[in-house]
């Protein structure tokens, strides 16, 4: 079974010419953990650092990161305007909040996937008490936007909401 797409089998498309450098520095790069770049867009309670943006790679429609919410600690209430996130979750647990009075919660660990819709009011939450909360972040543009919204009143009691697969409602 070949693991080729009908989509790359059946269209050609117009592949550009290389640039002059052959791709060396304009093709694959690779960021190294260390050169990771704090001076991002920043939400009280987090730590984000941009990997791969649209400055730091030419990325013109993913922005890449990393984020840490500290042991017991909480972001305020944010968007991302008009951008869609995926969290991905290496370490710690991860509860989330939404809605616009902060209404619906569910929580993600190690290997577990978040994702937020444009303008969805949300707030990140490290469960665990001892140790810190590390996920990679990814954005569905090479801008970093967070609108952080300080006048939101979260609800004392949210509702526990379990994701459903919409694709396979019928199985167990």
């Amino acid at each position: 079974m070949s693991c080729e797409s009908s989509h790359t089998r059946d269209h050609h498309h117009d592949i550009p010419a290389p640039p002059e450098d052959g791709w060396r520095n304009s093709g694959v790069q690779v960021i190294p953990a260390d050169s990771l770049d704090t001076n991002t867009a920043q939400t009280p309670g987090m730590n984000r650092a941009a990997a791969i943006n649209l400055a730091r790679a030419g990325a013109q429609k993913l922005w890449a990161g990393t984020v840490t919410i500290h042991a017991d600690a909480k972001t305020g209430a944010h968007h991302h305007g008009h951008l869609e996130s995926i969290i991905y979750v290496l370490k710690g647990r991860a509860r989330m909040q939404w809605g616009n009075n902060l209404e619906f919660m569910a929580e993600a660990g190690p290997g577990d996937f978040i994702f937020v819709p444009p303008y969805v009011p949300h707030q990140e939450i490290n469960a665990l008490k001892d140790e810190d909360l590390e996920c990679v972040l990814v954005r569905s543009d090479g801008e970093a936007i967070a609108v952080n919204l300080p006048d939101v009143e979260p609800v004392e009691k949210p509702e526990t909401v379990r994701w459903i697969d919409p694709t396979h409602k019928n199985l167990p």
